[in-house]
């Protein structure tokens, strides 16, 4: 199938499709004019891109873990043995990100928690 046909099946855009090329994610045929030519398998790489991208790897991080994911009814699982401990770790920087934004987030607001309040016909100035 070529571009267009994949964009309507997957739902990404093409600036997307090239750029998972880009990443080695997805290797779609040429034809001799350049155009590309994806196959099924393509469609299901997608849409496993899209999954481990939704779970928050990064794609130099997906281009590895790609090829050690099948897919299992609605679910993504792992078939290389070293995988799951690389996933757990990529977890752990997640919960602390997440840990991070939280403490991020505590102290703006007490600091708008502190600030006088706004008179209502006066408009605030930004910084």
């Amino acid at each position: 199938m070529r571009m267009k046909e994949m964009v309507r099946r997957t739902g990404v855009h093409e600036r997307l499709l090239r750029y998972y090329e880009q990443q080695g994610l997805l290797t779609p045929d040429r034809l001799p004019s350049g155009y590309r030519v994806y196959g099924e398998s393509d469609v299901e790489t997608v849409r496993r891109i899209r999954c481990l991208l939704a779970a928050g790897l990064p794609t130099a991080l997906i281009s590895q873990v790609l090829p050690c994911i099948r897919a299992d009814d609605d679910r993504l699982m792992p078939t290389c043995p070293d995988l799951l401990a690389r996933l757990r770790r990529e977890g752990e920087r997640i919960t602390h990100a997440i840990e991070d934004l939280q403490t991020s987030r505590a102290i703006l607001d007490s600091i708008i928690a502190a600030a006088p309040p706004e008179d209502a016909g006066t408009p605030t100035s930004s910084a």
